[in-house]
């Protein structure tokens, strides 16, 4: 779909949404001691770089008159932005790396069981029997086997049983606050999970599922314990979209389309305000609601 096949939103419309979607990342900003002129500056950057690529005319030059139309930029202001470029979703290295060892520990049926637990691997094995060290060769022979162990041991990512196995610990799935690894999940997963929702509403007809089951008025130990079960359900179906998705990728990663399954939970507590208490499931941002799920 080009940009021309695009119906204009209603920008009035988007006020409220965007004022609340951005306030998570207002309060992130203000106390990592990010400011409001250094965002401003980093806004400004990215609406000429948006504009300058994502709305350039077919077999035309983008200008600087055009893209300051578009984005309400003095056009001086724009020929100094344009070609800076928008800051580039780079992985680190160490992300990639760790993200494919733990996504094959729990996808392969050599490393992990029917269920997608993983398996406690010795660290080394004769032939082609399962270990830590063939684990971390069948993704990547850039770094030592040895090395990578030392690094989750020290990061406490796996842990030695009574019988010196590498066992996974629980704390692999949840990256260090701060971390480089944290922080580019942060920017890539908040960025799809938009970039879903801005689709579908642009498109005639969704395009990506988008949804969220949501009640309100609940007491704390309810909500406490639909936090706790919801996490068991997400757990599930992330492991069971995991091993779907190993046992049909290609082993050399040759396409070049990607793709992403990801959920969330959260609650909090919410100001009284009348409510009828009655669940609903969401539907995705356009998409007519039949009333057909959560009632």
């Amino acid at each position: 779909m080009t940009e021309s096949d695009r119906s204009p939103l209603d920008a009035s419309k988007l006020q409220t949404p965007l004022a609340r979607l951005l306030r998570p990342l207002v309060r992130l900003a203000i106390r990592s001691g990010v400011t409001f002129p250094a965002l401003a500056d980093l806004l400004r950057e990215l609406y000429v770089n948006v504009a300058e690529h994502e709305f350039a005319l077919p077999s035309k030059n983008q200008t600087d008159s055009r893209v300051s139309l578009l984005t309400g930029i003095h056009r001086k202001e724009v020929s100094r932005l344009r070609g800076a470029g928008a800051p580039v979703n780079v992985v680190p290295v160490s992300v990639s790396r760790t993200s494919r060892i733990l996504a094959r520990w729990l996808a392969d049926s050599e490393f992990a069981d029917s269920q997608g637990r993983p398996r406690p691997l010795p660290r080394s094995a004769d032939g082609n029997a399962p270990s830590f060290d063939r684990l971390v060769e069948s993704v990547t022979r850039d770094v030592r086997p040895r090395v990578v162990l030392d690094e989750w041991i020290d990061r406490g990512l796996v842990t030695r049983d009574d019988a010196d196995r590498i066992v996974l610990a629980e704390s692999a799935f949840v990256p260090d606050r701060g971390s480089d690894q944290q922080l580019y999940y942060l920017g890539r997963n908040l960025h799809d999970h938009i970039a879903a929702a801005v689709t579908n509403v642009e498109s005639p007809q969704p395009r990506f599922l988008e949804r969220a089951v949501h009640y309100d008025g609940l007491s704390q130990p309810i909500a406490e314990a639909l936090e706790k079960r919801s996490r068991e359900i997400a757990v599930e179906a992330l492991q069971t979209a995991n091993r779907e998705a190993h046992a049909t990728a290609p082993p050399d990663a040759s396409g070049d389309w990607r793709w992403i399954f990801g959920v969330y939970v959260y609650s909090e507590r919410v100001a009284p305000e009348p409510t009828s208490g009655v669940g609903q499931v969401s539907p995705s941002p356009g998409e007519p609601d039949n009333g057909s799920e959560g009632r």
